[in-house]
C-alpha cells in the first residue's frame, strides 16, 4: 500500500512539473533542458511579457524559484505583474530599434498588441479582432533596459522574445558581446524548416552564435554554443 502511496505522488508530481502556461508549451520544452537540475533558480528577460499567467512562457520557471524581468508596453499590464510576480523586477515599456516613442496598436485580444502596421493588417483580416485604441509608448533598446536593470553580475538564462511582428528589432537591440543569454526563445511563425536559412531571425541568431534546438507552433529556441 504504501508502494502504491509513493507511486501515485511520484506520478501526481511528474505531470505538476510538466504543467505548461505557455501558448504552445514552450516552457515545458524550455524546462526539458534543465530536467538534471530541478532545484536551480536561473534568470530570465521576458520581453513582450503579456500577462503574468496567460500564455507566460515564464510562470513555470518563476514557481520553481527562478526570477527575472518583465517587460510590456500595454498600459497598465505590469498592475498584475506586481501583484503576483513580486520577484521580478516589472517594467511597463516598449523594445525597440532606438529609443524614442512609437504608436502601439491596442486590440480587444491583448495578446496581439504590436507596433507593426504589417502584423496590425493580418490580424484585422480575422473578424474576432479589432483595435480598441492606439497610444504613444516610450521605447528603449534592450541593450539600455539591461544596462539600467539587470543586476550586477547577473547571467540570464533565458531570453523570451513574444512582440507580434519586432521579434528581430528586439534582437537586433541588444547588446551580445555584453548580453549573451543561455537560451533564447523568439516568435518566428511560419518558420521555413526544411530552409531556415530564410529566416532573418534565425540566421541573427546564428551569427551571434546560436543553434537552433527547438520548433515550436509559433516559436524558436536556441542556445549558446559556447
Amino acid at each position: 500500500m504504501q508502494h502504491l502511496k509513493r507511486w501515485l505522488i511520484a506520478a501526481v508530481d511528474y505531470f505538476r512539473y510538466r504543467r505548461s502556461y505557455a501558448q504552445d508549451g514552450e516552457d515545458v520544452v524550455f524546462l526539458s533542458f534543465y530536467e538534471g537540475a530541478k532545484h536551480y533558480k536561473g534568470f530570465y528577460v521576458d520581453v513582450g511579457a503579456h500577462h503574468p499567467v496567460r500564455f507566460s512562457n515564464t510562470l513555470a520557471l518563476y514557481r520553481r524559484g527562478w526570477r527575472g524581468i518583465n517587460i510590456d508596453p500595454t498600459p497598465g499590464s505590469m498592475r498584475p505583474f506586481r501583484w503576483l510576480r513580486s520577484r521580478d523586477i516589472n517594467l511597463e515599456i516598449a523594445i525597440g530599434a532606438s529609443s524614442g516613442t512609437a504608436t502601439f496598436f491596442c486590440f480587444n485580444e491583448p495578446a496581439l498588441n504590436t507596433f507593426d502596421p504589417k502584423t496590425v493588417e493580418t490580424h484585422l483580416q480575422n473578424p474576432r479582432y479589432h483595435i480598441v485604441r492606439t497610444v504613444e509608448v516610450t521605447v528603449a533598446t534592450l541593450a539600455y533596459v539591461l544596462d539600467q536593470y539587470l543586476p550586477q553580475g547577473q547571467a540570464i538564462d533565458l531570453l523570451s522574445v513574444d512582440v507580434e511582428g519586432y521579434d528581430l528589432a528586439v534582437l537586433q537591440s541588444n547588446d551580445w558581446s555584453r548580453y549573451s543569454p543561455k537560451f533564447v526563445l523568439v516568435e518566428e511563425v511560419g518558420f521555413p524548416i526544411a530552409h531556415c536559412e530564410q529566416s532573418a531571425i534565425y540566421r541573427f541568431l546564428q551569427d551571434k552564435g546560436y543553434a537552433l534546438v527547438a520548433i515550436m507552433k509559433r516559436s524558436l529556441l536556441f542556445r549558446r554554443l559556447s
